[in-house]
């Protein structure tokens, strides 16, 4: 057997002060998928970088088929048969498929024979679970071909433990099946073990052997994934304390109030080119349309023009039948707020205090403000208070905005946007990177302002968070607006067909 058993024995890692991994022991069965779940800071990429050598280790051993490793630098691991996939893409933009699939090996000649060189290649591609064309070039790629290069690139070094970080990120529904259930299979016939780090619990249960669950730097849970559940392994990711996996009851009453209409909305992309094209979209109050859409194809150039970060070269937008530019005053007249993606960078001023932060919609409104004088004393003390009903874990009110955790950041602004009933409220991946909790949390938020009557513009890369979330889904493809559906009646299926532009094509044609 190829495949290689891989154990940790009370591996632990420090930095500083701070124990980021506290003798955490782990058995990676030969030939099997193993799942390693864990909120952020859970330890999960600490002991995935001590296994392909980027830590050393200060306590603990690693085992290969039983026999101590000393994995001293990725070098090692890679002799070791250890491969890795990481989140974010790492392939050179200006080569092709071929190139990249060379550059891999690490070790390239003065003089490449290409025309051996395209043999063994294309002989390789005939023995992997997808294929790609090899002259082109990663530009050109979706990027779920980009991700599938991201593995090729792994796979031609026939590792024999495979660790995936998040690799179903960037992909549609189809794609991911394909993706987990080809290598699934891969470690089924012997050919290597699979370390899969994921944060949804549909890919442990459909696609694993085995979960193991970290919690601050410890292991609080391995078993064969056959023996549990997802409102189990929740559990074991936030410790003490009732894990709600269910949101709030949705309202049934009917809202047929207009508050969102987007006629012939045409936007340019960062390098000029037309990145939403034609969009024409209605949001009715209490209704949370979802839209779907694989990265790339329009969906933030679309929020950003609605919120006023980014120029429209054509249409129209209307907010409660008045048109709209996303301006300071407007959003305040027509009570339109907004979550953006990486709330630090985009809604927030980083090295103001969390009080400061929060009173931005209104410190310069009454009561706060009168005849020019700003009364601070007042916005700190509301602060505290939506310090307490968002939970927003701080040191207090004073501090810095940047010390927060990336949830409490969320809340902050949630706290923000959300405590003064809001009309439209605009969000985009809201829970992008977020601690399980945090997603809760904030999921219930959405949807308790979606019963009180608010219309929300849900943009996620989550298809999962779109058919728990919305009431409605349309679907993004190339910067148009290519399917619509009810969420109740929605397909995961056909949902990603249409996100690939596979259905689409098939309709132009």
């Amino acid at each position: 057997m190829h495949a290689l058993s891989l154990e940790t024995y009370l591996l632990t890692k420090r930095f500083g002060a701070l124990t980021a991994l506290d003798a955490v022991s782990l058995k990676v069965r030969p030939g099997t998928v193993h799942a390693l779940l864990g909120e952020n800071g859970a330890g999960k990429s600490t002991l995935v970088k001590c296994i392909v050598g980027y830590y050393r280790a200060d306590d603990g051993a690693i085992l290969i088929d039983a026999r101590e490793q000393d994995i001293a630098s990725p070098a090692v691991a890679r002799a070791s048969g250890i491969g890795m996939v990481y989140q974010h893409f790492t392939v050179v933009p200006g080569m092709t498929v071929a190139e990249n699939l060379m550059l891999a090996r690490g070790r390239i000649p003065a003089v490449v024979d290409w025309r051996n060189a395209r043999a063994e290649l294309s002989a390789f591609m005939r023995t992997t679970p997808f294929r790609l064309d090899l002259d082109a070039a990663p530009l050109d790629l979706s990027a779920g071909e980009k991700q599938k290069l991201e593995i090729l690139k792994q796979l031609l070094l026939r590792p024999r433990l495979l660790i995936l970080d998040e690799p179903t990120s960037v992909l549609t529904p189809q794609e991911s099946d394909e993706v987990l259930g080809a290598l699934r299979d891969r470690a089924h016939a012997g050919d290597c073990s699979i370390i899969l780090i994921t944060h949804k619990f549909r890919e442990v249960i459909d696609h694993a052997d085995d979960v193991t669950v970290l919690r601050r730097g410890r292991l609080v849970t391995s078993k064969a994934v056959r023996d549990t559940t997802p409102a189990e392994l929740a559990q074991s990711m936030v410790g003490e304390g009732s894990v709600k996996l269910e949101l709030p009851m949705r309202s049934t009453a009917a809202h047929r109030v207009e508050r969102l209409r987007i006629r012939k909305l045409e936007v340019e992309g960062d390098r000029g080119e037309r990145a939403v094209r034609g969009v024409d979209l209605v949001v009715n109050a209490g209704e949370i349309l979802g839209i779907a859409g694989v990265s790339g194809n329009g969906q933030r150039e679309l929020m950003e023009a609605l919120v006023g970060q980014r120029a429209r070269a054509q249409g129209e937008v209307l907010v409660s039948g008045e048109a709209f530019r996303g301006t300071r005053a407007e959003n305040r007249r027509l009570k339109v707020r907004s979550l953006p993606e990486e709330p630090l960078r985009n809604a927030c001023v980083a090295d103001f205090s969390v009080a400061d932060n929060m009173a931005l919609r209104q410190f310069d409104e009454p009561p706060f403000a009168r005849g020019g004088w700003v009364n601070w004393a007042r916005l700190r003390e509301r602060a505290r208070r939506w310090i307490t009903e968002y939970s927003v874990r701080t040191q207090g009110e004073r501090f810095a905005i940047r010390t927060l955790s990336g949830g409490n950041v969320q809340r902050a602004v949630l706290a923000r946007e959300l405590s003064n009933d809001a009309d439209l409220l605009l969000v985009s991946n809201p829970v992008l990177g977020l601690d399980f909790s945090a997603v809760a949390e904030i999921h219930a938020r959405l949807v308790h302002a979606r019963n009180r009557g608010t219309a929300v513009l849900l943009v996620s890369e989550d298809l999962d968070e779109l058919l728990q979330l919305s009431d409605r889904i349309v679907v993004m493809s190339e910067g148009r607006i290519v399917h619509d559906v009810a969420a109740s009646t929605a397909d995961r299926r056909e949902l990603g067909a249409w996100m690939g532009g596979r259905a689409h094509a098939e309709q132009r044609h």
